[in-house]
């Protein structure tokens, strides 16, 4: 370009989305596990009290947020990557007063909190899209990711959804996993 060989990347930023060349979103991940991680430290550092209502709202408004950035792009599918994001949760319910030497499993402080796993979450924000794709709430043209049933091959409703594509990397994508979960639902 203009007479200058241009460096080869192995990954690439679009709107603060690490994307890597082999689309594992590895690096994504571990960049918002210690954003996260960083803004919990300073939460800790930084506030006095402990009590639950407290610590469970700043952790929504500051924490959550960082962790769920796009996830509908990078959702992670390894399991070391969920584990690294489900860890900064973990390691807020360890924060909240009287919960840190409770002999109770991650899942049950997470229903004393009133809080669902980061998978949960994803699967749910991920139907959620899908919705807004499919009744034509956002402005994406559906068949872009999935296609509709003909009306009579479904029963009840008319938004049977079908993948366009099957391949290794296509298991991986946002139109795939919604619609796994709408089989594995349905």
């Amino acid at each position: 370009m203009g007479g200058k060989v241009l460096k080869v990347s192995e990954e690439g930023r679009d709107l603060g989305v690490i994307m890597h060349r082999s689309a594992k979103p590895s690096r994504q991940c571990a960049e918002a596990s210690k954003k996260a991680n960083s803004t919990l430290g300073m939460v800790r550092r930084t506030i006095v009290t402990r009590d639950k209502d407290t610590i469970l709202r700043l952790y929504k408004t500051l924490v959550r947020p960082q962790l769920e950035y796009c996830i509908q792009v990078w959702s992670p599918y390894l399991k070391q990557d969920m584990e690294k994001l489900e860890k900064v949760q973990r390691r807020a319910t360890k924060m909240i007063q009287g919960y840190k030497y409770m002999y109770l499993s991650y899942e049950e402080k997470l229903i004393m909190c009133g809080l669902t796993t980061l998978e949960k979450r994803r699967s749910r924000g991920d139907l959620i899209e899908a919705y807004k794709i499919i009744t034509g709430k956002k402005s994406i043209q559906s068949g872009r990711f999935f296609e509709l049933a003909p009306s009579k091959v479904t029963r009840g409703h008319r938004y049977k959804l079908f993948k366009k594509r099957k391949g290794t990397l296509d298991r991986k994508l946002f139109s795939a996993r919604v619609v796994d979960f709408m089989e594995c639902v349905g």
